[in-house]
């Protein structure tokens, strides 16, 4: 399951989506077929091990599709599938969706200055600086407007302010992502939730739709209801024999790297396989893939607490998750590498085989964190180094122990060598 396809057959799974034999759920009814881990030659003792690992980090639901199939699905906590709950920034690729339906119907181009649609003066740029400023670079994250030391959230013009020219810098800045749902409904006649709801959810069978939460719009719905999405994504936007993506192009550049910046994010999904990636928050470069145990051609939607959204065509598989915070990380990214590392067990990986092949990994404990930091699972010779939002190293030592007095409350990231590869973590200073 973990094997790296090379680059040339990544842009062949990429390129042809489409599986006749992909199985879709009614559109008109609940019933949706299941498959047995027995029947696909996966190892059901796994189940225990994956079961205990999801509850044990506060999941609410969980869903595993098998060529459209469901082979696993498991509830927590009182939690059922009529239960809705919030898809947070896992959401983002719904909205990049609906961007790629208004354009094939002709309603905005990529290209078009976000002004078009947002009217001069949404953002505190000068008019030149904005005109710069696309709905592209907005799918893309790089406005280039500033998301160091402002409200991140807030989609008032006073918080969005220009740091670079647009296309110059991969900054994940939720404002002008939220403004993408302006431009929709500007560029449409209709509101977000209207045009989303005959476009995509209606044909698809899914329910949910955006509610209001401060300056966010924030996607919910049921469990399934995410599933369902995932599968319309395995399958190239098409859901079953209907296209609801009508433009191949514009979803092979959703999920492939779009800018050179950060090449492991596409139009606001995550994309795995690829030699770097940046994360919320940090204009640094971590070397490597996002999960390095998953398969490379996996792309993500990922939301706060964990909220995700997998879709690995290569392997005929989506899976999804809802629930609380899995372990207090502020973005979700050694919660999915350990549940690759779980999941092995399903796929009758060994614990030996996994031991061979495992990624290294830097845990760091208590995090949010206040006057020390512990680093576990290391070598304490080895030297690491933390750096700030910019990039910048702001201290070096080696050991398992890191006093924290001296630095102010924020996000930071911590990286150290270990058998000749770089590992990070991020934490928080309270």
């Amino acid at each position: 399951m973990k094997q790296l396809l090379s680059f040339s057959f990544l842009l062949l799974v990429v390129c042809c989506q489409a599986q006749p034999e992909l199985y879709f759920p009614p559109t008109n009814s609940e019933p949706w077929e299941t498959i047995t881990p027995a029947e696909i030659g996966w190892c059901e003792a796994g189940l225990d091990t994956l079961s205990s690992f999801l509850e044990d980090r506060n999941t609410k639901a969980f869903i595993m599709l098998y060529q459209g199939k469901i082979v696993v699905e498991e509830y927590f906590d009182e939690f059922t599938e009529d239960s809705l709950w919030l898809w947070n920034s896992a959401g983002k690729t719904l909205t990049a969706t609906v961007i790629g339906i208004a354009e094939q119907e002709g309603l905005l181009d990529l290209n078009d200055p976000s002004s078009f649609y947002l009217g001069e003066g949404w953002t505190s740029a000068t008019p030149e600086q904005e005109a710069d400023i696309t709905i592209w670079n907005q799918l893309t994250m790089t406005t280039g407007l500033n998301d160091e030391d402002v409200d991140v959230f807030c989609t008032a013009p006073e918080c969005l302010l220009y740091e670079d020219d647009a296309g110059e810098r991969w900054a994940y800045h939720n404002g002008p992502y939220t403004l993408l749902q302006e431009v929709v409904a500007n560029a449409t006649g209709q509101t977000m939730n209207l045009y989303t709801y005959t476009r995509l959810l209606q044909p698809t069978g899914m329910g949910g739709l955006f509610l209001p939460l401060g300056d966010n719009r924030v996607f919910a719905s049921k469990p399934r209801d995410m599933a369902r999405f995932g599968l319309l994504m395995q399958n190239g936007g098409v859901w079953d024999e209907t296209a609801i993506l009508t433009n191949p192009l514009f979803f092979d550049d959703m999920v492939t790297p779009t800018q050179d910046i950060n090449k492991s994010y596409g139009y606001l999904w995550w994309l795995n396989g690829y030699e770097s990636y940046r994360l919320p928050g940090f204009q640094l470069d971590i070397p490597g893939p996002i999960f390095p145990n998953a398969p490379a051609d996996l792309y993500a939607a990922l939301g706060k607490d964990s909220q995700v959204i997998h879709v690995v065509p290569s392997e005929d598989l989506v899976l999804i998750r809802m629930g609380l915070s899995p372990n207090n990380e502020p973005v979700p990214i050694n919660f999915n590498v350990d549940l690759w590392d779980v999941l092995d067990f399903l796929f009758c990986d060994t614990p030996d085989t996994i031991d061979e092949i495992e990624a290294p990994k830097l845990h760091v404990f208590p995090n949010p964190a206040t006057t020390e930091l512990t680093l576990s699972d290391v070598d304490l010779n080895a030297r690491w180094t933390i750096y700030d939002f910019s990039g910048r190293a702001l201290l070096t030592g080696k050991g398992a122990s890191v006093d924290l007095q001296q630095f102010s409350a924020g996000y930071y990231l911590i990286s150290i060598a270990s058998n000749g590869t770089e590992i990070n973590a991020k934490f928080v200073v309270e």
